[in-house]
């Protein structure tokens, strides 16, 4: 990911990174914020959500992404079984200066299973710095 709004190009795909759905994290989610959830059902959608917010948050921990606007329009499309991996990717759909320091960009977040369909989606809109032009 190029790393000021300059440089970001719509239609640009990122990688968020891959992770699996770890039995012993699911138990432990389940037992905890989703009682009585049947891990046999996959992992529930709230899980989905932490593993795809986990690996946009390491993902982008080294951007000028100086705010997080919105999170919309999430679709959990089906619940991924333990042991299963996942993989994150943001797709660069619109991007909008907002000054001479900083703008806009909307983007779309998607989770991949192995076969390479759709788990989770959401649109987000971020705030990103422009280079320094001093």
């Amino acid at each position: 990911m190029p790393a000021h709004f300059d440089d970001i190009q719509v239609g640009q795909v990122a990688s968020l990174g891959v992770m699996a759905v770890d039995p012993r994290s699911l138990q432990c989610f389940c037992d905890t914020l989703a009682p009585g959830w049947a891990k046999a059902d996959g992992a529930p959608d709230a899980f989905t959500y932490a593993a795809w917010a986990r690996l946009d948050t390491e993902a982008s921990a080294g951007w000028p992404q100086t705010k997080r606007l919105g999170v919309d329009a999430l679709r959990w499309m089906r619940n991924p079984p333990e042991g299963e991996l996942l993989r994150g990717r943001m797709t660069v759909l619109a991007k909008d200066p907002v000054g001479p320091d900083k703008g806009i960009v909307i983007a779309q977040h998607d989770l991949l299973d192995e076969a390479g369909r759709l788990v989770f989606s959401c649109l987000t809109r971020s705030i990103f710095a422009c280079r320094d032009r001093g």
